[in-house]
């Protein structure tokens, strides 16, 4: 069982944390991750583009000019691909790109993620994250304290409003509950900053 130390948001010391093993201590499986993060991103696809393809085109068939004789290119309809207003070829329509991942995957990715981090001294510990006048100088003060290198994610059991606002105009300070907490957040942002709360979430969640 892993222990590390517990900050404000000053960046002040004030205590330690044990973190549990079942959650912060597992082997690191990129496979897993990777395969969770492609299925992640695809589900994040719309998928509704659509063009015409010249048989969609609106229009008629007929042949713009005769066969011989006029020294163009033979032509047998202005809906083709190489006229203006023409459909397009192999053109895309919509799909569904979604993936399926169980449950049991998901976590083990999360918690490999998770662990992963651990391992590469880019977790922070905080007793709380709460920024009450809902201005972004208050949040930038608490990057600021840490002196982060590189984009933040902030992980706490309930955000309150001023804390969204505060935090939303900052590119690379990002917040999130962490019932909504995934391995593609964890995998995208360099630091993680986990609270007391989040971490007791995390852990009662994998009993």
């Amino acid at each position: 069982m892993a222990k590390v130390k517990v900050y404000n948001m000053q960046a002040e010391e004030i205590g330690t944390q044990n973190l549990s093993d079942e959650i912060f201590g597992v082997e690191y499986n990129e496979p897993l991750i990777h395969e969770v993060v492609v299925a992640y991103n695809a589900n994040q696809r719309q998928g509704n583009k659509s063009t015409l393809t010249r048989s969609e085109v609106r229009g008629h068939s007929a042949k713009p000019y005769r066969q011989k004789g006029t020294g163009n290119a033979r032509q047998g309809s202005t809906k083709g691909p190489q006229y203006r207003g023409g459909g397009v070829v192999f053109a895309p329509k919509p799909r569904d790109f979604s993936k399926k991942v169980n449950r049991v995957k998901k976590h083990g990715a999360l918690i490999s993620a998770l662990s992963a981090k651990l391992a590469d001294n880019q977790v922070t510990v905080l007793d709380k994250f709460e920024i009450a006048s809902a201005k972004t100088k208050d949040a930038q003060k608490f990057l600021n304290a840490f002196k982060f290198v590189g984009s933040v994610l902030v992980v706490s059991a309930q955000n309150s409003d001023a804390v969204l606002k505060a935090t939303n105009n900052i590119e690379n300070l990002n917040v999130v509950n962490v019932e909504l907490l995934n391995t593609y957040d964890v995998v995208a942002n360099k630091n993680l900053v986990l609270t007391q709360e989040a971490i007791k979430y995390l852990e009662e969640e994998a009993e």
